[in-house]
């Protein structure tokens, strides 16, 4: 019997231990126990997170840049073909220059109102890497002739790389990236249009003075890449996979 009192008193410990675990996932409100799904952790950096609010419209650009952000680049033109000048945004926050950029659509309405259609936080880049240096030396954003222009420009190996993005029906949706890097020996060159499949590889050999160059043509899986889902560099960069694996 004297056995037994050690080994029931260590069974109750472990009991109480249990439900101590089991309350401390359990969320009381309003008289009502409510069971929380995921690590308390989580959660709170979850909400230390959250996605800044958009309003939906505004009479001017700046009326939907949600609270500390600013404008960093913005220009007009008629993106979406419907006779009236939009807008394109890219905001940053104004108290920490490490956060991701975002960039806005805005479609100009008839009554001369704003309104917000497309939010990406991939289509332009970083602005800082994480050693705290810019990552492109010349930075510009443009709408011609329905279609919405991110050139990024940098010298030496990183190198230079445009993306075009415009509308169809009711998407925006990347159809060209060209880039353009010089490195020791050779320069290169990518151009490619994800909804035909096409990319083109262009090599100069700067080694020889008559610098001959030469270029390779393949065809990939055509593919439909979405403003609000696409990084031009990792598209361009898988891309780049492809060819050299031919």
């Amino acid at each position: 019997m004297k056995k037994l009192i050690p080994s029931l008193f260590l069974f109750l410990v472990f009991l109480c231990a249990c439900k101590k675990d089991k309350t401390s996932d359990t969320d009381y409100k309003n008289g009502t126990a409510t069971k929380i799904t995921a690590p308390i952790d989580t959660v709170n950096n979850h909400l230390s997170q959250q996605q800044p609010e958009f309003l939906k419209n505004g009479k001017k650009p700046s009326d939907l840049v949600p609270e500390g952000y600013e404008i960093q680049y913005d220009t007009e033109g008629d993106l979406n073909q419907d006779g009236w000048p939009d807008m394109a945004l890219v905001i940053r926050k104004k108290e920490d220059t490490l956060a991701r950029r975002k960039m806005l659509i805005l479609l100009r309405n008839s009554d001369k109102t704003y309104r917000l259609d497309k939010i990406s936080e991939t289509a332009f880049p970083d602005e800082y890497n994480e050693a705290g240096y810019k990552m492109n030396d010349t930075e510009d954003i443009s709408i011609n002739k329905g279609e919405l222009s991110i050139n990024l420009y940098d010298i030496g190996p990183n190198g230079n790389l445009f993306s075009t993005f415009k509308y169809l029906n009711g998407d925006l949706i990347l159809t060209y990236i060209e880039t353009y890097n010089m490195g020791a020996g050779s320069h290169s060159a990518l151009y490619y249009e994800p909804m035909k499949g096409k990319l083109i590889q262009e090599t100069m050999n700067t080694m020889e003075e008559e610098m001959p160059s030469k270029s390779k043509t393949i065809h990939l899986k055509k593919e439909r890449f979405l403003f609000e889902k696409t990084s031009p560099d990792k598209v361009i960069q898988k891309a780049y996979g492809f060819m050299h694996d031919e």
